[in-house]
């Protein structure tokens, strides 16, 4: 892990932790990623930070080779799980994409909040996860990812993001070291 900085203005954006998606099968066990998100949530919060909840309602226009999922959702897919304890003040963000940011106000709420550094976390690691640190890093963001704080149904395609992807976007380091640097503490 190479975490060595945070950003005065850092926003934590926590990527489809939704009950409809992870109800789906093939996720590994995701209590640790979701205390994890949380912790990092509570945390931000706590600074006044920027915590960003983005949820996927569907998916976008055009063909794939692999069945999509269902065209109907059940009512309560696109609810943030309660571990995220999601408040107010968060900016919630609905996506029809992999990435958060295409057609969404995401850039635009950031630069708003004077951002300059994301701490991106969630699932599937190498889907919404890496989508949206992809894009953070082509719009000129520093980017951090929480790599205990993400899964992925493919533990092959996880570890690809992590150790050849993630290096390239910007730095990785656990919810710990996160923390430790929001502590002022490392």
């Amino acid at each position: 892990m190479a975490v060595t900085t945070l950003d005065a203005r850092t926003a934590l954006i926590v990527i489809d932790l939704q009950k409809g998606l992870l109800a789906m099968p093939g996720l590994p066990p995701l209590t640790g990623v979701l205390r994890n998100a949380a912790d990092l949530a509570t945390a931000f919060r706590r600074r006044g930070l920027p915590v960003v909840l983005v949820t996927v309602t569907g998916g976008p226009p055009g063909r794939t080779e692999q069945r999509r999922a269902p065209r109907d959702l059940p009512p309560d897919w696109a609810e943030l799980v309660p571990e995220l304890d999601a408040r107010p003040g968060d900016h919630r963000v609905e996506k029809r994409t992999w990435g958060a940011f295409p057609h969404t106000d995401l850039d635009a709420y950031l630069k708003g909040q004077g951002v300059t550094q994301v701490v991106v976390a969630g699932v599937a690691t190498s889907v919404g996860v890496e989508s949206t640190a992809r894009e953070a890093h082509a719009l000129g963001y520093n980017v951090t990812l929480a790599v205990d704080a993400m899964a992925d149904r493919d533990a092959e395609t996880h570890d690809h993001s992590v150790t050849r992807i993630f290096p390239r976007l910007g730095e990785t380091g656990t919810t710990a070291e996160i923390l430790a640097l929001l502590d002022g503490t490392s």
